[in-house]
C-alpha cells in the first residue's frame, strides 16, 4: 500500500502565470454491494481415483498393451495372462456338460418308457423310482455343469485386464513372462486424471463460511501452478471433510478440475485461492485507491468540479484486489487509483483514461 503524506498547496505544480496545473490521475468508482473474501493456501493434486490393478486369475503375464506414463481408455484391454490353461479348463467344462445332457436325455427316455409300463404292472415301483432318482441326478449334474462353464468362460475372460477409466498408467511392476498371483499380484497403478482433485486444508475457523458459500451453489476455487505462466485454473469445491485434524485444527476440502489440458499431475504443488465469507451491502474501492498518513487512512475523493478531498475513512478486509470501506465513503464516489503522490487536498486534477 503507497504511503502519502499530505502536502502544502504552495509546493504543488504551477504555471508559469502561477496558477496551479492540473494533476493527471486515474479514477476508479466506489462500489456499494457483496464482497467475497477470500483464503489463501497451498494445495496438492491428487488423483480423482487410482486403481492399483491386480490380476484375478494366476498365471503368466502374457503382455503389455499401455505405454509406461501414457493415457489409457476407459474398457481398453490393457493386460493380457496366458489364456492357455483357462482355455482347456472352459473346453473341459464344455465336454462334462455335453457329456452329462446326453446322459440327461437317455435317463428322461428310459424313464418315459418305465411311465407307460408302470400303469400295467410290467416294472416294479422299486425300479421306477430309481429310473425316476437317475434323471434328477442328471438335470442337477447338467445345472453344475452349466455353472461350471460360466466360472470357466469368466475366468477366461480374466486373462484379459480393461482399463476401469480413463486415466494415466504407471511404470510397470511386472513384465511378461512373470508369473502372477490371483488378487495378489500387482501389474500397474492407474490413475485418474480428467478430472483431478486439488486438495488442501484451511484453518477450522474458516469452515463456518466455506459451508455457507456451498449452501448457496458452487463455490468456485481458482488454483495456479507457482513458478510457471499458466493461467489460474478455475475448478469448483467438491468436497468437506467430516472432521477437524486435532492436530493442526485445520480441514481438508477437495476442488474438481477437469484438467483436460493435462495442467496438473498427482503430487503437484498449487497456490490455491478460496472464497470464505461473503459480506453483503459493503462499500468497495480499488486497494491502490487506500493511502496512509500519521493521521490514519484516507482516499482522494474527485469532486465534480476536477478537485479532490482527501477524505479520511476507515478500511476493513480486502479481497481480490478490493478494500473495503467501513467509514467515510457512501459508495458512489469517484476515488483517485494512480496519481496520489502529487496531490494535496483541493488540488485541481485532469482524469486520464487509456495510456494517456
Amino acid at each position: 500500500m503507497v504511503t502519502s503524506f499530505c502536502r502544502s498547496r504552495e509546493t504543488a505544480p504551477a504555471h508559469g502565470n502561477g496558477a496551479p496545473a492540473a494533476v493527471p490521475i486515474r479514477v476508479a468508482a466506489a462500489h456499494r454491494g457483496d464482497l467475497d473474501l477470500t483464503l489463501k493456501v497451498i494445495g496438492r493434486a491428487e488423483a480423482y481415483s487410482t486403481v492399483n490393478v491386480q490380476a484375478r486369475v494366476s498365471g503368466q503375464l502374457q503382455e503389455l498393451l499401455f505405454k509406461p506414463g501414457g493415457h489409457v481408455k476407459q474398457g481398453d484391454t490393457i493386460i493380457r495372462i496366458d489364456p492357455s490353461l483357462l482355455q482347456a479348463q472352459l473346453d473341459q467344462a464344455l465336454g462334462n456338460l455335453a457329456k452329462d445332457e446326453a446322459q440327461l436325455v437317455n435317463a428322461q427316455a428310459v424313464l418315459k418308457r418305465y411311465s407307460l409300463l408302470i400303469g400295467k404292472g410290467y416294472v416294479s415301483q422299486s425300479d421306477y423310482d430309481t429310473y425316476k432318482a437317475n434323471e434328477g441326478l442328471y438335470l442337477a449334474s447338467v445345472k453344475a455343469d452349466k455353472a461350471a462353464v460360466e466360472l470357466a468362460r469368466t475366468e477366461l475372460s480374466y486373462a484379459q485386464i480393461q482399463a476401469p477409466f480413463d486415466g494415466i498408467a504407471g511404470a510397470p511392476l511386472v513384465y511378461p513372462g512373470a508369473q502372477v498371483t490371483a488378487n495378489d499380484t500387482s501389474i500397474v497403478v492407474l490413475n485418474q486424471i480428467h478430472p483431478i482433485h486439488i486438495t488442501f486444508s484451511i484453518p477450522e475457523t474458516g469452515l463456518a463460511g466455506t459451508q455457507a458459500s456451498m449452501a448457496r451453489g458452487t463455490v468456485p476455487v481458482t488454483a495456479t501452478l507457482p513458478g510457471t505462466k499458466l493461467p489460474p485454473m478455475q475448478a469448483e469445491l467438491d468436497f468437506i471433510n467430516n472432521a477437524v485434524d486435532i492436530t493442526t485444527s485445520t480441514i481438508q476440502l477437495k476442488a474438481r478440475y477437469d484438467n483436460h489440458d493435462d495442467h496438473l499431475t498427482p503430487g503437484q504443488f498449487v497456490e490455491v485461492v478460496l472464497p470464505t465469507t461473503r459480506l453483503t451491502n459493503v462499500v468497495t474501492v480499488p486497494v491502490v485507491a487506500l493511502q496512509n498518513s500519521p493521521l490514519g487512512s484516507f482516499v482522494f475523493v474527485v469532486n465534480a468540479d476536477d478537485t479532490v478531498q482527501q477524505r479520511m475513512v476507515s478500511a476493513g478486509p480486502s479481497s481480490n484486489g478490493q478494500i473495503v470501506i467501513e467509514k467515510g465513503l457512501s459508495g458512489d464516489e469517484r476515488v483517485v487509483t494512480d496519481g496520489q503522490l502529487l496531490l494535496v487536498d483541493g488540488a485541481r486534477v485532469r482524469i486520464v483514461t487509456g495510456n494517456g
